[in-house]
């Protein structure tokens, strides 16, 4: 097989070298920005395969929603009457937008002697974010009454606290869950130390539960345990002098993760809150396709079974036992039709305003169970779905990297032990950078920073601006240029045949801001900071790909699956195609446009 050489020289047709998945640079090209023109019509210059994002194991789809102008903003309201009116047994969906503070919430010990309000706080995806995540990836958006919105500045463990410890106040009965991916994928502060620091400072949140994700499994099953079960690393040992990592003080629910030889769960599948007679159940699963989204050694050995069957089965098991109230943590998530935390989800109908794995989920789980809380998707959605047998059921996501939290009211009937459907509320709360930090985790952060500070802080590179990578708001990012640019080079210093690198959207977790976030100065990127914009260990590899098969690659990120969330590649320089999102699946790549240094790309 003859290869291209880097100059070109002949049709994309044939084979061609590329490269995928990691590489870094020192400094970062031009940015370069996709033409856009008032149709939704893109011609982008390259796009990325990331092969952990185009091939999804699950068949549930979504619609593909549209973005209104002025989405519509969620008022204060109490549907309890008027669902009534309008359909037994309808469930009260009262979401209210809050910017921070938790009085929006509106339980408040109970309603009479034979109910009780039981608080749900919830969040998911913090990824390791103790300290507050720079540029967009820490920010959330806002709706304002007009109609327009604004950005808000969030997230931060020392706000999180903060956030949960003043909503606790006041309610006796309240229960903390996550939904996984608390850990991996973190930046420097936690990463570098295998999320140790993470572990510790949910512990001192008073987390009670979670459900793993799939980045739980980054390092495999054995550093899953250990993060439960605590113990010093197998290979770097113990980080801080006299003091034994001491595992997480909450349990990890993994009901779908089992081991492959003996078919049980590898962490216990369900756990049951108890507070003076009071009983809810948590069931807790990551989603079914994580292998195809985790490197083969972290899943080795394991198998992961569907959600809804999982969940279904265990909601039996502890319905037969007499707990009646369950929620489901799923680490699967949905897309909201706008990304304004507080847009009605319920707009125009119970659950119209998402789309996405979660909805088919939701829609099969059974009705024992009362209320899920999910994530995967980085989003924040509060919405009712119908379950199995027509009665709206409560679905929330708090967005990501501790930016909201979810405060969810269940009312508790101690005759039936079950929950009112059509008691129970939720909304989303921003984590708001105004409030007062929390002391303890403050002293954490420093403790841990002292001793990341000699390779968090050596800078590698110079930028003259923002390069935005999650903050982009086009499909092709100029951090997703830079990051494919580089490995690009990098894979020539491998094979100089080389022509084209490809980078997975999902690895971009961050942007490099041109602001200083320490005492290095402005434009300074230090080591930390490309960390946590690719805070994983993957490599360079190169495979040779036909014309055919590059235009395949490129159709899969619009289609199947991914048809209702596109997972547009990043790509080096030298590639060009025009997408169109007026089409629908693999049509909205214009296949005759397919360009490789100038020349087409044929099949």
């Amino acid at each position: 097989m003859t290869r291209e050489a880097a100059s070109g020289g002949r049709a994309a047709s044939s084979h061609v070298r590329t490269a995928g998945h990691g590489g870094a640079t020192r400094r970062p090209a031009p940015e370069r920005n996709p033409l856009v023109t008032r149709e939704p019509l893109f011609t982008l210059r390259a796009l990325t395969i990331g092969s952990a994002q185009l091939q999804p194991s699950r068949s549930h789809r979504g619609r593909l929603m549209t973005h209104p102008t002025k989405p519509r903003r969620r008022t204060h309201r109490f549907l309890g009457a008027v669902a009534a009116l309008a359909t037994a047994g309808a469930l009260t969906a009262a979401a209210t937008p809050a910017s921070g503070s938790p009085t929006a919430h509106r339980g408040h010990g109970g309603h009479s002697g034979r109910t009780v309000d039981v608080q749900l706080l919830s969040f998911n995806d913090f990824h390791g974010n103790l300290e507050p995540p720079a540029g967009s990836s820490g920010q959330v958006t806002e709706t304002e009454p007009d109609g327009a919105t604004k950005k808000i500045d969030a997230g931060g463990v020392e706000y999180l606290a903060t956030s949960l410890r003043t909503a606790r106040k006041g309610h006796p009965y309240s229960v903390t869950a996550a939904a996984g991916d608390l850990i991996g994928a973190s930046p420097l502060l936690s990463g570098l130390f295998h999320d140790e620091p993470t572990v510790e400072a949910m512990n001192k949140l008073d987390l009670d539960v979670t459900s793993v994700g799939n980045h739980e499994f980054d390092e495999g099953a054995s550093e899953l345990a250990r993060m439960q079960n605590g113990g010093c690393h197998p290979k770097d040992g113990c980080y801080q002098p006299g003091r034994t990592f001491k595992g997480a003080d909450y349990p990890y629910l993994a009901a779908n993760v089992t081991d492959e030889k003996t078919g049980r769960p590898i962490l216990e599948p369900y756990w049951v809150w108890k507070h003076d007679g009071v009983k809810i159940g948590f069931i807790g699963v990551t989603l079914e396709g994580t292998p195809d989204i985790v490197t083969a050694e972290g899943v080795k050995g394991l198998k992961f079974r569907d959600e809804v069957e999982t969940v279904n089965k265990y909601a039996n098991i502890l319905d037969k036992q007499g707990v009646k109230s369950i929620v489901a943590l799923i680490h699967e998530g949905g897309e909201p039709a706008s990304q304004s935390y507080d847009y009605d989800c319920d707009s125009p109908g119970a659950g119209d305003g998402v789309s996405g794995p979660i909805v088919d989920i939701a829609k099969h789980l059974t009705p024992k169970v009362d209320a899920l809380v999910t994530g995967h998707t980085h989003q924040a959605y509060v919405c009712t779905i119908p379950d199995p047998s027509g009665r709206p059921r409560m679905v929330t996501s708090a967005s990501s990297y501790g930016k909201l939290y979810t405060d969810t009211t269940l009312t508790y009937d101690r005759r039936t032990r079950d929950i009112v459907r059509t008691s129970v509320k939720s909304a989303n709360h921003v984590v708001s950078r105004t409030q007062p930090k929390a002391a303890d985790m403050t002293a954490l952060i420093s403790r841990w920073n002292a001793l990341a500070a000699p390779v968090a802080n050596r800078p590698v590179g110079y930028i003259s601006g923002d390069v935005n990578g999650r903050g982009a708001t086009t499909p092709e990012s100029p951090l997703g240029d830079l990051i494919a640019d580089a490995q690009l080079a990098h894979a020539r210093s491998l094979d100089p045949k080389a022509v084209l690198a490809l980078m997975n959207p999902g690895g971009i977790r961050s942007d490099l801001v041109h602001k200083a976030s320490g005492g290095e100065g402005d434009g300074v990127v230090t080591y930390g900071e490309a960390f946590t914009v690719q805070p994983f260990s993957n490599t360079v590899n190169l495979v040779d790909l036909t014309g055919a098969q590059l235009i395949t690659a490129l159709q899969q990120q619009v289609s199947g699956p991914n048809e209702a969330s596109p997972k547009i590649l990043q790509i080096s320089a030298g590639l060009t195609y025009t997408l169109d999102l007026t089409k629908s699946g693999a049509a909205r790549v214009v296949a005759d446009s397919v360009r490789l240094n100038g020349r087409p790309s044929t099949r």
